[in-house]
């Protein structure tokens, strides 16, 4: 395969998006939530991973994480993988990756991106849907099961386990 050829032949695959955001939650468990001042609904820090410069989901999670909200957290472990089909753009796999437990005075260091947030808030786990689109919840709701079962990271298809 020449190398025009090869250029041609990857041009032509499907493409898929990449996202990845961090789960923080306080000494009582609840959840950091972000506002965004582009779209409805709430969301947990993250954003897309630029892959095009090389940048690797977790990678893309931290920076997202610093740019947003200010606090440098390194991702603990992948907690959930997430299929979103496309609707009016190519698929997205979304990437969430435990950004551990902070205690107050991190969260009392938040320093929001004003372009793109409004605010924040701790959400307790039984108000997660008042704030979240569905989709984003129920991988949020499955993200804090697997944490709790220590099982490893959950497959999700937007946002449900896929079917055997």
């Amino acid at each position: 395969m020449t190398t025009t050829d090869y250029a041609t032949y990857i041009a032509n695959l499907p493409k898929i998006l990449a996202g990845a955001a961090v789960l923080l939650r306080d000494e009582s468990g609840r959840v950091l939530l972000v506002e965004p001042n582009y779209r409805e609904g709430w969301v947990l820090p993250g954003g897309t991973v630029e892959s095009d410069d090389g940048e690797t989901p977790r990678q893309g999670a931290r920076r997202e994480a610093l740019e947003e909200i200010g606090l440098e957290v390194t991702p603990g472990a992948l907690l959930a993988l997430d299929w979103v089909p496309g609707r009016g753009r190519p698929p997205l796999v979304a990437f969430l990756y435990d950004g551990g437990v902070r205690a107050a005075s991190e969260f009392d260091a938040i320093v929001l991106q004003t372009e793109e947030l409004d605010s924040w808030r701790l959400v307790d786990r039984a108000d997660l849907d008042k704030y979240l689109l569905p989709q984003l919840c129920r991988r949020v709701r499955a993200a804090l099961g697997a944490l709790e079962s220590g099982l490893g990271p959950v497959e999700l298809e937007d946002g449900y386990a896929p079917s055997p």
